[in-house]
Order: C-alpha cells, then structure tokens, then sequence
C-alpha cells in the first residue's frame, strides 16, 4: 500500500455499449456511484450530452438525484451542466433541490460547450448567441445558488431560487482551454481541466492562466483545480491494453464521423490505415493504462507535474466489471479506505 498523496475522484459518461441497451448505462452508472463510495473516491461526477449514440447521459441533475439516494458520503457533481442550453434560475432550483436531499454533497460543475451537435444545440435552445452570454449566466447563476440579493433595479432583485437551507452547492468551472481557465480564476472559482479531450494539450498553460490570475473569492480564497483524466487499470498490464482496444477503436471511428457504442475488444481490432496507426501509437504513447502500479506511477507523475493534489478519473471499458476492477485497483494503490 502506497501512502495516499493525491485525492481521487471518479467522472462517469454512462458510455453506450454494443450488445446493451442504452438504458443499461444508465443504471450501471448507479451501480458504479455506490461502489465507487465503498471504495473511499472522493467525488463521483456525471457527464451532460445529447443525441450522442456513445455518451447517453443527458440529464445529470436526474441521474444526481438518483445517486444521492443510493449514497450517503460520496460528494456528486455534474461534468457538467451545458449552461447555455437552459436558463440558469432552473439549473439554480434543480441544484438546490439536489442540496436539500444531500446537503454539502453537491457540485455544480459548469461548461460552455454544447455536448452535442450543432442542430441539437439549436433544438435545445434556439438562440444561436446563448454561448456568447456564459459569463453572465455564470454570475447569475452564482448569486442564485448561493441565495445571493440581486441589486435594486435588476430584473432578478427579489426572485430566489428554493428550496432555501444551510448549505449550497459548490460551483466549478469546467474546461478544456484557457477560456474557462481565465473565467474561473476572474469569478474565484474552482477550476476542472478536461484532459481527456486534449490528451492533455493545452493543460499546463490553462492551469498557469488560472493560477496566476486567480481573484480569491470568500468561499474560495485560493485556487482549487483539477484534472479529467482517462486511466485504465487491471490485474496485468496485457489485460489493459486488450481492454483499451474499445477505445482506440472508438476514437478512429469518430475521426471518421462514424461514432456509435463501444464494442467489446475482440471486435474492436480493424484494419488502420497509416495515419490511423500512427494516431493510435500516440494514444498507447500518452494513455493511463496498465497495472495498478504503472498507472498509479503516471497518476502521481502528472499531479507532481502539475501540482494538481485531486484528479477526477474516467475509465470506458465494455465489460462493467472490467471498469469495477480499474477502480478497485487504484483504490487499493492510493490507499483511499
């Protein structure tokens, strides 16, 4: 056993699979909530998308709820709330409520992104410029969920999101980019780098901008950020990299426009074209991926690179039990129980 040195976190996307409904990920997401607080995870996040064939979690503040009944510890956060598809005066109310069923257990983790196409952002919300509003709805936002007074003469002074209590919930800024990055450190908030999707591209210069322009906040008097990572763990290294074929195989496709569910990794080895090998080299090259103990070696190298003393990881795999397992091993190589 390892002394714990950083604070582990769990992001779940309730990833489609082929040969399962996509019902199923739905409730293997509940399943995964409840084992992942046995096992001493600090947080455990869920993802916003829509009309996604891969991704199907599309109402993080349902499938919250779902998980605070189940749980009683475990912090649960969206990763987050595509804030311009909805008015934030609602989002503000449905979090409250998720407060009052686990007071001080709740995140409210914010994006700018739309987490689908761009014609389901337009059905979601017309307004084509609804993005170009995001700061606002960030503050708006803020003083709603934190029970905040709207000053005279604005259009929201006297209206307050309930239910009302001792508690609210902990607003985080989400990002993959130095927007976000400058956004959170100008409103002193914390700050959630999304290294998945850049394989880590541009993470250290966000996490710079946001330290060095961080404004301290009352709730938040210095920076707090973290990182999304990938990370796949099992038993023996060849067992990784046989289940990481899903994914390889997943993130081809989807450079070719063809996404849908993950399949299992005896199906998953197709015929890469050159760059395409050349691509998935670089993904084996960057990847999390291995025994416990390697994983657990890159985890601890990256936090000390990045002096990041929390990570979030997300683990897709097409065997649930194969995920349970990633999880269990690095709760026993970081000690979390």
């Amino acid at each position: 056993m390892h002394t714990p040195q950083l604070r582990l976190s769990v992001l779940d996307q309730s990833a489609a699979a082929a040969g399962r409904s996509q019902d199923a990920a739905i409730r293997e997401t509940l399943d995964m909530a409840q084992h992942c607080e046995a096992l001493g995870y600090h947080r455990f996040w869920v993802s916003e998308h829509h009309s996604h064939p891969s991704i199907v979690g599309s109402a993080p503040e349902v499938l919250m709820a779902a998980i605070a009944a189940r749980t009683t510890r475990i912090r649960i956060g969206s990763a987050g709330v595509m804030l311009p598809h909805y008015a934030p005066l609602k989002v503000a109310e449905q979090f409250r409520v998720l407060e009052a069923l686990a007071p001080g257990r709740i995140d409210l983790g914010v994006g700018r992104a739309p987490g689908s196409d761009m014609r389901t952002s337009q059905l979601l919300n017309p307004d084509r410029h609804a993005s170009e509003r995001f700061p606002q709805q960030v503050l708006e936002l803020q003083a709603w969920v934190t029970g905040a007074e709207f000053p005279l003469g604005h259009p929201a002074h006297g209206v307050h999101a309930c239910p009302q209590g001792t508690s609210s919930p902990e607003l985080w800024m989400l990002g993959s980019s130095d927007y976000g990055a400058q956004l959170a450190a100008h409103l002193g908030l914390p700050y959630a780098f999304a290294w998945f999707i850049t394989d880590g591209e541009g993470a250290e210069q966000a996490l710079s901008l946001y330290r060095q322009n961080y404004r301290p906040s009352e709730k938040h008097p210095t920076p707090q950020a973290t990182l999304c990572v990938w990370a796949l763990a099992a038993d023996t290294p060849e067992l990784a990299w046989e289940a990481f074929e899903s994914r390889a195989r997943w993130r081809m496709d989807r450079n070719r426009g063809q996404i849908g569910p993950l399949l299992p990794p005896a199906m998953a080895v197709r015929e890469y074209s050159p760059a395409e090998q050349q691509a998935i080299e670089q993904m084996r090259h960057n990847a999390l991926v291995g025994s416990a103990t390697q994983v657990g070696e890159k985890l601890r190298h990256l936090a000390t690179e990045l002096q990041i003393d929390e990570l979030a990881i997300i683990t897709w795999a097409h065997d649930p039990q194969v995920r349970r397992r990633s999880y269990e091993l690095l709760a026993q190589e970081f000690a979390l129980t």
